[in-house]
């Protein structure tokens, strides 16, 4: 990896003044455990900077299709390549996939017709070829094309099978005619290829028996295609042959967040830049073109500034630097997290674990939601489902949608008045989720999300039913967006003394079990530098306050009988040390419990219960969390 030192005098003015920009160009911010994708796309992209093997290429670039990836199909179309009989045609291009596509056939389409233009009289199609292969489907099409002659080293069963990212890069295409009694069709990106091998002469589709040339030309659908060369001229000539100087870029797969002592080599080994051109060409570069700096240093935590600089032209000649930059924090510790934190995770493409929910139990979780802000659905949903995901009661979504057996028996709520504040606030949103298991056969799903805006914004999901009340679970699947699990109460030294951190406060109606779960960290001084569960009025008066280690007080604390307490309390704490620890609290009216489980590092399952604590405002009950020498992680 280059380092700056190489050009200093570049950062002497231009890197600095990047710190006093309002906003940064290429700003989105990314995990350093880049995804699979992005890591197959950074090795393709340094395999396309290779020169072709092919022979007699000429530079032919232009680009076709939407850049925001809006192209519908049948919309833009590349130029005519006409292909005698004898010759072979090879073109190489950069199909650009949404890294949000759900559907197999956004990519693009080869359409062979004879030698017409579209729309004339006389013109005909032999038929399409897509780059991808479902055989069941509708990847290829027309009368002079034999599906069963199609090979692919991917295929999918339906059209919403997960790959289509697998699709991207740098193609090359191939029109052989060679011989006129076979016509052969191959394209590949290096790590998907297909071919359709018909072993017999085109039937000749002109009009005039003597012309026996073919057309050839592409269909991007959800893509875009960046053409690069052709070994046969086209109708109406070859484009911008020329060298190309750089205008700006953009930086793609910057991390999000970096754990303290990463060093700047791991954390832009996934970068990329998108590199916008003299003519309106582009290209992707990726790490290996680029040199990086940390302003102002990687050593201490915060938020930092990733600045690039690029200095080729488009044929890779040296010319004047361009400088792109993203922001990111270095923390001392990384949340648990569900998707890649640069939100390409598609959709189903990572769950958390399965939560159980008891009868009469309602699980509370809390959690940060980001997204791509591509579409409402681009955030969190809760799947209801069986303890070993066989069976799936609903899907709940968090922008007033959903499915499955019970979703259609339910009441949906919440519906947003502005879908479009809605959406940009819930990147970065605080998150709390309601599942409730009724105990007869239904369930309850609310969500109270507070936006980056500020605004508290609600979702409810009331009696969706047919559920086992007996095995009833739930997790938490993504679209296009991640969930980061990152409430922490209480310095992460362990250094927080009684008392000097709390939790919010969660309310639990008359008749209602509340549960929650965290992870418990400790000094592991005495048994109480653990945690403690408050139970109080809205007002923060207390009826009780209970520790994890069978021991509390309070005027309603005499009353209730505590169990539990551990046969070896010194195996007990050292145990407590990264305990995930559940914590329900029940509200019987007059009286409340309070149920700890505890699984300790040693893998060993501990409890604590205090039952009975009276007498309690049935209609006023809360609790909370706060620390002694520890601390906790909410997940």
């Amino acid at each position: 990896m280059r380092h700056l030192n190489k050009i200093a005098s570049v950062f002497s003015t231009a890197a600095l003044g990047l710190l006093l920009l309002t906003s940064c160009e290429g700003g989105d911010l990314y995990s350093v455990d880049a995804p699979d994708w992005i890591s197959g796309k950074a090795d393709s992209i340094a395999a396309a900077n290779q020169p072709q093997e092919l022979e007699g290429m000429m530079e032919d670039v232009y680009t076709i299709g939407a850049t925001d990836y809006s192209t519908g199909w049948w919309q833009v179309y590349t130029k005519y390549y006409q292909i005698k009989e004898n010759e072979v045609w090879n073109a190489v291009f950069n199909l650009n996939i949404n890294p949000n596509a759900s559907n197999t056939y956004k990519n693009f389409a080869l359409i062979i017709c004879n030698d017409e233009d579209r729309g004339a009289a006389n013109y005909k199609e032999y038929g399409a070829i897509r780059f991808d292969n479902q055989p069941s489907g509708n990847s290829e099409w027309g009368d002079y094309i034999d599906r069963s002659q199609v090979e692919s080293t991917l295929t999918f069963e339906t059209d919403t099978d997960d790959g289509v990212d697998k699709l991207g890069g740098k193609v090359t295409l191939t029109i052989d005619r060679s011989d006129p009694n076979v016509f052969i069709v191959r394209m590949t990106n290096g790590t998907v290829t297909k071919t359709y091998t018909q072993k017999s002469p085109l039937v000749n589709l002109n009009a005039d028996a003597s012309n026996n040339t073919i057309r050839a030309f592409l269909v991007p659908e959800g893509s875009f295609i960046g053409f690069l060369q052709t070994n046969l001229e086209p109708i109406g000539g070859c484009t911008s042959a020329e060298d190309k100087l750089p205008l700006s870029m953009e930086l793609k797969g910057a991390p999000r967040k970096v754990l303290q002592g990463t060093d700047l080599a791991a954390i832009t080994a996934n970068v990329t830049a998108v590199v916008e051109f003299e003519q309106g060409v582009s290209k992707t570069v990726s790490a290996q073109d680029l040199t990086f700096e940390a302003i102002p240093d990687l050593n201490s935590l915060g938020m930092k500034t990733l600045v690039a600089v690029y200095n080729k032209t488009y044929k890779g000649e040296n010319s004047n630097p361009i400088i792109a930059s993203a922001q990111f924090e270095v923390v001392d510790k990384m949340f648990t997290c569900i998707g890649n934190a640069d939100n390409s995770t598609p959709f189903w493409g990572a769950h958390s674990d399965n939560i159980k929910v008891a009868p009469k139990e309602t699980f509370v979780s809390t959690f940060t939601n980001y997204s791509n802000g591509a579409a409402n659905w681009n955030n969190f949903c809760v799947v209801l489902c069986s303890a070993d995901g066989s069976t799936e009661y609903a899907v709940v979504r968090a922008d007033n949608y959903g499915w499955g057996t019970g979703y259609d028996a339910c009441t949906p709520s919440g519906g947003q008045a502005d879908w479009g504040a809605w959406l940009k606030a819930m990147d970065g949103a605080k998150v709390t989720t309601y599942v409730t298991n009724n105990g007869d056969g239904t369930a309850d799903v609310r969500c109270v999300m507070v936006g980056n805006d500020g605004v508290t914004y609600k979702q409810d999901y009331i009696g969706i039913n047919t559920v086992d009340p007996n095995n009833f679970y739930f997790n938490f699947t993504v679209d296009g967006s991640h969930i980061e699990f990152d409430e922490v109460i209480g310095e992460e030294n362990n250094s927080t003394a009684f008392w000097g951190a709390h939790s919010a406060m969660i309310q639990v109606p008359v008749g209602k079990t509340y549960t929650t779960r965290f992870k418990n960290f400790t000094n592991g001084a005495s048994n109480w530098n653990n945690f403690c569960v408050v139970l109080t009025r809205e007002d923060n008066s207390e009826y009780a306050v209970v520790r994890a280690d069978n021991y509390g007080w309070g005027d309603s604390y005499g009353a209730c009988t505590p169990s539990g307490g551990q046969a070896d309390w010194a195996a007990w704490l050292a145990a407590m040390d990264e305990a995930m620890v559940t914590v329900s609290v029940t509200n019987r009216g007059g009286s409340a419990d309070v149920k700890c489980i505890m699984v300790g590092n040693n893998g060993q399952t501990y409890t604590q219960d205090y039952i009975g604590i009276a007498p309690t405002d049935g209609d006023n009950l809360y609790f909370r969390f706060t620390v002694d020498g520890s601390h906790l992680v909410f997940e």
